[in-house]
């Protein structure tokens, strides 16, 4: 059984080294916040900019370090993510910033949740090799996120966030690469 667990988590890790490799570049990404249940939404446009991290770069040590990972723990790669986003209706910058992600095993560092400045964990897994999901839990909250190459120049992403089993807030995403 361990064999088997090992190997599953060999081939995640591949497939979340393929899916940062090709989501690499700068991407526009246009998305609708719904706050539930009454369905307020809102709506952003943001510049997001990714990065591979090859294993042993200096962001992933780091990144590591801050997960007090023994010495021993060598995460397998990584992605460097900055974002610029803007209000669509209002034009008003809303937020920018960076984030650092760094893989071992079924498990994704962050330097960063989306609620948090601490870093964080998420559990990882692939349905399909196009089709990342996540599911990362901290504050008594559930972020939900599935994010999908579609074809070499799309992506779509959904985030669903809970809290004590209700549904709070949903994220639907559709990004366009605009450089590699």
């Amino acid at each position: 059984m361990t064999s088997q667990l090992n190997l599953v988590q060999t081939v995640d890790e591949s497939l979340l080294a393929a899916f940062f490799q090709e989501s690499v570049g700068k991407w526009r990404s246009e998305r609708r916040y719904y706050t539930l249940p009454d369905g307020e939404t809102k709506e952003m446009v943001s510049i997001i900019t990714s990065r591979f991290l090859e294993p042993g770069c200096d962001e992933l040590q780091r990144l590591a370090q801050m997960h007090v990972l023994p010495n021993s723990v060598s995460l397998i790669c990584g992605a460097e993510v900055m974002w610029e986003s803007q209000d669509s209706v209002t034009g008003r910058k809303e937020s920018r910033g960076s984030t650092l992600f760094g893989a071992k095993g079924s498990i994704l560092y962050r330097d960063r949740g989306f609620a948090t400045v601490k870093p964080v964990t998420a559990q990882y897994h692939f349905p399909n090799p196009k089709t990342l999901c996540l599911r990362t839990e901290y504050n008594d909250s559930v972020f939900e996120e599935e994010l999908k190459l579609i074809g070499s120049k799309y992506r779509t992403r959904q985030s669903i966030i809970s809290r004590a089993g209700e549904q709070l807030m949903i994220g639907q995403y559709l990004e366009k690469r605009i450089e590699c």
